[in-house]
Formats: structure tokens, sequence, C-alpha cells
């Protein structure tokens, strides 16, 4: 098999410097990630062409379409300053679709839907308004979209959401499904006779439990003889999709493991019952983890132990053949005969555009972002590590000891320690390439990512471990895997640090307020009021934390119980704090409560505010502004002297 081209550079070894951890200069820069980085976001195909976004922060953070093929040189796909992207459920996906060489897409901008035809051309599909779209299915026979409609016209915090049909000609719009708060996933079958979708309502998130929805297809379009076929009652489906001869396969999660099933006169089929995940929780529109790539196999992703694996299901003896690549992450996997094409990293590698030929057993690179290639000698290769949680539960991480060619630390000395606690919380710490991460152990800092009880990747039981225990479970589990590290003598326990984002955010908060083992903290766009998200975010999480904390105001006592900003003054080491102003999920009035308090008190606290920046930033000069600003404020909190110059920060309370 055809190796791939890789990342990394090999090098040379030689006698390095001896300085301080935490100090080393490092060809990993803030300006490097935030101007000459770029990501693959989304993923779809036309035939064996690849069509994909890439985010490009040097560029205002916009998402722009590109399209390409094995031996075909990329190219920018859409003419024009769009942004191709949804904002439904404020995090979108699902953002474009391909049929035929014509482009279907959501662009942020304005929230509404272009059409680009074969010969480039590009008109509004949607009129102006408070709509906006994702998750688009092409009806080829009836020459129009299916997609998911939110409405805010008449409610902006609170929109209706429904699946609707939008004639590619006209723009007419027609509502095909309405009465639940959410939808996701419209899939017609081969013949158009019928659709499927999925469908849920609050309080449940649609990894909690989904409804697997099944129609007949009038001859006008409108559906008819609407059934539940499977979901529903505590069971999570994701990504329903019609094989060729019509038959409806799914994931669901009945066994307490997301498995690939399908619909049989008999009822459900688990096609390979494992102790593995073959499904992802659906923050995004659009993922997909399997896809046809003949009549009887279809190519698949799972996970197990937070990592991912390749593999080729032959359904008819439903056995499951594995495919050796030099990867061990994939993502937005899609097929047409033979042929599967996938976002896919490794630890060394980022996240590439991949097409595999199921017949010939190669892979072939379509396109790897052009990002600077990084000498191997300043990356950290992680390993994966356990830890013993509560209740005798096994927690899982990734550790990334301090590691550059040109510095080691002094003799007797162990590197400062930052725990991430990742979003979600029903996400995952993703064994991929990530900069981010490496510009830190790259500078002197041990850095582990924790997969904490609540983490999507280790069943459904591990994730439900979190419902009413979030900032119980998940600081524990980021304690003890401090401690662990710390006692494998990999970190020195007298210069821990906790970060984290959004629910992180609230993670890392809650381990500063109600514990005293860190000497710093960093939250971006974190919780620090949970009485205020539960009034004040939007639609998609707005009864969230009816199962991460329990019924609002019923449950009021325990919401503020948990929230840091009532008990802001137990909190004893400095913390940094970054928000967007726009952000609705995570309001900005919980930062700046929170940094009012800490100034309040005496604490040492830094806040970095960004006007046009959402929920997670995409700006180069934010991105930028961030790196510079937490290296700086560890660097003064922990008494580091710096061995390049950062734009220095202003530290409230902070007595030098």
């Amino acid at each position: 098999m055809e190796t791939v081209y890789t990342s990394v550079i090999q090098y040379v070894k030689f006698v390095a410097q001896t300085a301080p951890y935490g100090s080393w200069r490092s060809p990993i820069t803030s300006e490097l990630i935030s101007t000459k980085v770029t990501a693959v976001r989304e993923l779809a195909v036309d035939g064996r062409t690849a069509y994909w976004t890439e985010w490009r922060p040097s560029e205002g953070g916009r998402y722009v379409l590109m399209k390409g093929a094995p031996g075909v040189e990329p190219t920018d796909a859409v003419a024009g300053n769009y942004n191709i992207r949804s904002a439904v459920h404020e995090y979108g996906g699902g953002a474009f679709t391909v049929a035929a060489g014509t482009i279907y897409f959501s662009n942020l901008n304005d929230g509404r839907i272009y059409v680009q035809d074969s010969g480039g051309l590009v008109r509004p599909l949607t009129g102006e308004g408070m709509k906006r779209y994702a998750d688009f299915t092409f009806d080829a026979q009836r020459h129009r979209l299916i997609c998911v409609c939110e409405d805010h016209t008449v409610d902006d915090r609170n929109p209706v959401n429904s699946l609707i049909s939008v004639d590619v000609k006209t723009g007419e719009e027609s509502e095909l499904s309405s009465g639940y708060d959410f939808y996701s996933s419209p899939r017609l079958s081969p013949d158009g006779s019928k659709a499927a979708w999925l469908a849920w309502s609050h309080p449940n998130m649609p990894w909690d439990s989904t409804s697997l929805m099944v129609a007949k297809v009038k001859a006008d379009g409108s559906f008819e003889d609407v059934k539940v076929v499977a979901g529903g009652n505590g069971i999570s489906i994701f990504q329903p999709e019609w094989s060729g001869d019509g038959t409806l396969y799914y994931v669901s999660d009945r066994s307490g493991w997301w498995n690939i099933c399908r619909l049989t006169q008999a009822g459900e089929e688990n096609l390979l019952p494992m102790e593995a995940e073959f499904g992802v929780p659906q923050w995004l529109f659009g993922l997909s983890t399997y896809a046809f790539v003949s009549d009887d196999s279809l190519i698949c992703t799972y996970t197990k132990d937070g990592v991912w694996y390749l593999g080729i299901l032959d359904i008819n003896n439903r056995s499951l053949s594995s495919v050796q690549t030099p990867y061990n992450y994939f993502s937005h996997v899609k097929a047409v005969r033979n042929f599967a094409t996938f976002i896919a990293a490794s630890f060394t590698e980022i996240p590439s555009v991949v097409q595999y030929s199921v017949l010939g057993k190669l892979l072939e690179l379509v396109y790897r972002p052009k990002n600077p290639a990084v000498d191997l000698g300043y990356l950290s290769v992680p390993k994966p590590i356990e830890f013993g949680s509560s209740q005798g539960w096994q927690g899982h991480a990734f550790l990334y000891e301090a590691h550059n060619k040109d510095f080691v630390g002094p003799s007797g000395q162990k590197p400062p320690l930052i725990v991430i606690s990742h979003g979600g919380p029903t996400s995952m710490a993703a064994p991929i390439m990530n900069l981010a991460i490496q510009f830190w152990t790259s500078r002197g800092y041990s850095v582990v990512d924790v997969n904490y009880g609540g983490s999507t990747g280790f069943g459904r039981r591990y994730r439900e471990r979190l419902n009413g225990q979030w900032g119980v479970i998940d600081v524990d589990d980021c304690i003890r895997c401090a401690k662990t590290v710390v006692k494998a003598g990999k970190a020195d326990g007298d210069r821990l640090i906790i970060r984290g984002a959004s629910a992180g955010g609230f993670t890392t908060l809650c381990a500063l307020t109600f514990h005293n083992d860190f000497k710093a903290g960093a939250s971006y766009y974190g919780v620090g009021d949970l009485e205020g998200l539960a009034r004040d975010t939007h639609k998609f999480e707005s009864k969230y934390l009816e199962r991460l904390i329990g019924r609002y105001p019923e449950s009021q006592k325990l919401y503020r119980e948990r929230s840091p900003l009532h008990h802001a003054n137990k909190i004893s080491c400095p913390v940094i704090f970054f928000q967007g102003q726009e952000d609705r999920v995570v309001p900005p009035e919980q930062a700046e409560a929170m940094v009012a308090a800490l100034k309040a008190n005496g604490i040492p606290v830094s806040y970095l505010s960004f006007e046009a920046e959402r929920h997670g930033f995409v700006r180069s000069e934010t991105i930028k502004r961030c790196y510079d600003a937490e290296l700086f404020f560890y660097s003064v909190v922990l008494k580091i002297p710096l061995e390049e110059h950062v734009e220095p920060i202003s530290v409230e309370n902070m007595k030098r």
C-alpha cells in the first residue's frame, strides 16, 4: 500500500541547550498558527471529485469551498467572498452539497442558500430574512433540495426548526415535517419513493434520544404515512442511509454502543455487535462514519479507547476487515462504487482529504492543507494513558510530554503540566496532529488531553456518567489524571495548569473554584453561572442542563452550588479569560461577571474580549493574541523567563 505524504521532517541529533521548562524558543509560533495554518472542515463527493471546506483564519476566518481528485490540483470551487458555513444550532455543519457539478451552499454572511451552476455562475436561491439552512440532500426527480430550516423570524432566541424542500429553480420553500424541536439527516431512497430523517425534542440532545422517521414521498413531493421506525425512548440514532436495494441502514446505541444496524421486516438488525463506537455526537450537521462501496459492503470508521480505525464491513457475512493506513483518526466518510473519500489524520499528520480504492487497496492523497512543515524534533507524539476514576471506572487521556530538539530542562526538574478539559462536554480528545498543543510542548510544558467521564468514544454508560454530575465527575477526572502524570514522574505537581473552552471552560473554573490543585487556569468562553446559562443560551442547548445538572428552576439550589460565580471567593490562583462579544452560546456576561468577582477578591486576573468573534475563535488576529497572552500569563504566574518576545498583557492584582 502506498504511504501517504507526511507533514514532518526528520532531523539530526545534536547537543541541546539547558533552559527552564516553559521558556524554550519554538518555531511553532503564534504567528505561524494564526496566519500560516488552515484546516479541512467538511467533505462531500460528486463522483470521484471531492469537495471540502477549508477554514482560513487569514481571510477573516471564512470557510472556503475547494475541490479536487487524485492527481488533480485542488482549486477553490466557488468564486467570490462567500463564507460557506451554516449557523443552524449555532455550531453549523452540513453547509453544502454538490450534484452533477452544481453546488448548493449556505452563506454565513446572510444565511441564504446560494447555487453555483456548472458554468460558475452564482445566484441566491432563497430570499433575505431571518432563516438559516443546513444538511442538504438533492432530490433529482423533483428538482429540489431537502434540508433543515431554522426560522428566527418570530423569535430569534427560540427559532422554529423544520424539514423543508427548496425548489432549485424558483427558490420556493415547502414544509415537509414539523412538530419536533430539531431535525437532521434527511435522506431519500434510491427510487425517491421514501424519505428518512432524524428528529428529537427537548430536553434530549441527539446523543440522548433521537427518532428515526420514515415517510412515503407523494407525487407532489409531500410526505405521508410518517412513522417512527427506530430510536426514541432513550436510544440515539445516527446517520441514516439507504442502500442501493432500498434497505435503510443507520447507527444505533441500543446495545450501549453506537453500532451499525439495518431495518428488516423482522425489525432492527445489529450487523456487527462490538464494544466500539461507529457514531459520534451530532454537534454538527453532515457528519458520517460509513458509506456504501458496493451492493454488499460498506466502508466504516469506529473508535476504541479514543483511537479511530478504518474497516470494510461485508454485509452478507457480517464480518469486518481492517484497512491498514498511517492514520488513527477519520471523519466525513463518503463513497461512490469502489472508492471512498474521507478526512484522515494522525498524531503526526494534520487532517487531510484522502481517497481509498477498495479494489486496488490504494490510498491517494487528494488534499493536504499547505501548512508549513514542522521538524519532527519539535513535535511531541502523545501516549494514550489510563488513570483510576471514581466508582471503579478507568479514565482515558493522551499525554504529550515536553519536547524540543534544541532544549532540555534543568537536571532534577520536571515540566509544568497543562491539563486540557475538552468542550461539549459530550465531545472527545482527538488523536490528531494539533499545533495548538505542540505550541506548548515545544516550549517546555507537558500537556494531558483528558477524556473524562462523559466523553464520547467509550460507550453510552461512560457518556452518561456525567448526567447530574457535570462539574463533579469531569473535574475529578482531570485532577486524578494530573496526579497520575505527576506520580509517574512526568510533571511538576507544584506547577499544574488547567485550561478549557466552552463546557471545558466550566470544568476549568469548577476545578479552580472547588479544589486547590492548580496554580493557574485559562477559560475560553467558559460557563461561570449555570443559572445564567439556563436562562440565556441558544435553543439547541437550552435544556441540556436538565440532564447534566437538573431541572430548572426546581433545582435552583444545585445550580447555584455548582456555579463558580457564586463561590468565586474560593478561587485562590490566577485566571485568564477569553471571550467573543458575539457569542450566543455562552454570552459575554458570563466571563465579565467572573472577572469582576476575581478583581473584587484581589485574585490575579486577565480578560481579553474580541468584538467580531462568536463561540469559537476563527480570525487570525484573535488567535495570535490569545496564544501570546496565555503564554505571557503563565510566564508571569509561574515566574518563567521567556526566551522570546511576546506582547504583554495586564494582569490585575498581580504583585510583581
